[in-house]
């Protein structure tokens, strides 16, 4: 398959790409399935939703039955309004009951009919969802099970289902004009061709849009990206969950401006400005607002904070750097996603701030004129830096360490990118082998650390 650059970035909401995004997402191709059954399901008078693994563990944490309870009410990640979020829970609680196009109503409780399955999870992958249809009587009409990936990405367990306990690389049948499954691929396309990372990459997306639609929808990326930006240095208070977690990058943006720009204190300002716009991001996502999967949202503070960084730091900057910059963030993610994972379940959290901060790395590396291979070792760099990294939230919120991890993988991700600037590409390490390692050590990794708040940080700190 093809893996868009709308595929890698998604607006949606916060706070999980795999425990809300996905999980809203499999609900409609639930209810489209249903509907495209050959009657049974005009018998039917329940619906039931029980989430398994991770999706569990964490479900309430990371607000998974608030994400399916708004997907059966017609809601979708990128259109929602999250300030009609409550109102719309509050208003299925009283009623009690699920007017579904195309369908009988439903009987539905969200206090009961979402179900949190403690136990071991489905054998195929950790972020699963069955849905039940049931008649009057109790009876199950029909039982499907999805599951959610990493990123908003959800499959069936059909096309889950492997051969195998090799990867699958889903870049293998692409039908593009440069259809690299990996990073060594694509540099030899981009010598033989004489183009950039990025130029290979619009032109693999213009196979469907014409190139004025594709550089739209970019520039409606970075709109999303930055306003997310904008609002999460304009608020304050505390972030919901229980664990009274105070919003900060309000109050440091503003000792930013009041320090200045052309004299700053301190001559590591840079980072502080890369910090307070990765943790804005992670603070709106941790509160439930519009963010841009990038490739996850528990990741998604980096590539913004990067992108800011290149376009208020950066002499020369402009819109045509930031497309590159999010045509090649997106080529490196694709590829990270087809031969590993973007996945915190899966791989622990290399998987999301790693690969966000290759991401990062790759396109800052590129609008700042580096070539194909200074951009590769730019992934290479901030990705093998992150291996190891546990996804260990605690109490279940995209919180704590989540925030600070997301502008760590930002300082990182400009410290690879200039590190690779500085000499001609070459290196010991290619991406292709870093992201077969990260593959590797994310199947080696105890279930505690992924995305289970089973261990680590989770376990060791206690929630006041």
């Amino acid at each position: 398959m093809f893996i868009s650059v709308f595929d890698i970035f998604k607006i949606g909401i916060g706070p999980s790409s795999s425990h809300t995004v996905g999980p809203m997402v499999a609900v409609h191709r639930y209810l489209d399935r249903l509907r495209g059954l050959s009657g049974a399901e005009q018998r039917a008078a329940r619906l039931t939703v029980t989430l398994h693994g991770s999706l569990a563990f964490t479900g309430k944490g990371h607000a998974t039955d608030k994400a399916v309870c708004l997907g059966l009410l017609g809601a979708r990640p990128d259109t929602l309004d999250p300030d009609q979020v409550e109102p719309m829970l509050d208003a299925l609680q009283a009623v009690g009951r699920l007017r579904i196009p195309g369908l009988p109503e439903l009987r539905f409780n969200a206090e009961t009919d979402v179900i949190f399955d403690y136990g071991p999870p489905l054998p195929l992958h950790t972020n699963g969802l069955t849905f039940n249809l049931l008649d009057a009587a109790g009876s199950v009409i029909d039982s499907f099970v999805y599951y959610s990936v990493g990123g908003g990405f959800v499959v069936s367990e059909t096309e889950l289902r492997k051969t195998s306990n090799e990867p699958v690389n889903e870049l293998v049948a692409q039908d593009v004009p440069f259809p690299f499954g990996t990073a060594k691929q694509m540099l030899e396309m981009g010598r033989d061709a004489e183009l950039t990372i990025a130029q290979m990459k619009l032109l693999n997306e213009c196979r469907d849009q014409p190139q004025e639609d594709i550089e739209a929808g970019i520039d409606r990326l970075w709109s999303a990206m930055d306003a997310c930006i904008n609002r999460g240095i304009s608020q304050t208070g505390i972030l919901p969950g229980g664990l009274k977690v105070k919003r900060r990058a309000a109050d440091i943006y503003q000792k930013l401006i009041r320090e200045g720009r052309s004299e700053p204190a301190f001559e590591h300002n840079v980072v502080d400005w890369l910090g307070v716009y990765a943790m804005a991001v992670n603070e709106e996502n941790a509160a439930g607002g519009r963010v841009v999967t990038a490739p996850t949202n528990g990741a998604a503070g980096v590539i913004p904070a990067v992108t800011r960084y290149y376009l208020d730091h950066c002499k020369g900057a402009d819109q045509a750097g930031i497309r590159t910059f999010l045509l090649t963030a997106a080529a490196v993610g694709g590829i990270i996603k087809a031969n590993a994972s973007i996945s915190g379940a899966e791989v622990g959290c290399q998987g999301e701030v790693g690969s966000a901060s290759a991401m990062a790395a790759a396109g800052l590396c590129a609008a700042l004129g580096g070539s194909n291979e200074q951009v590769e070792n730019a992934a290479e760099i901030a990705l093998e830096h992150h291996l190891g990294m546990t996804c260990d939230p605690i109490a279940g919120l995209v919180q704590v360490p989540c925030i600070e991890r997301n502008a760590l993988g930002a300082v990182k991700a400009v410290t690879a990118a200039s590190l690779a600037l500085r000499g001609d590409g070459s290196h010991f390490v290619p991406l292709d082998g870093c992201i077969e390692t990260m593959r590797q050590t994310g199947m080696d990794m105890a279930e505690q650390y992924k995305e289970t708040s089973k261990g680590g940080l989770a376990v060791n700190i206690v929630e006041c």
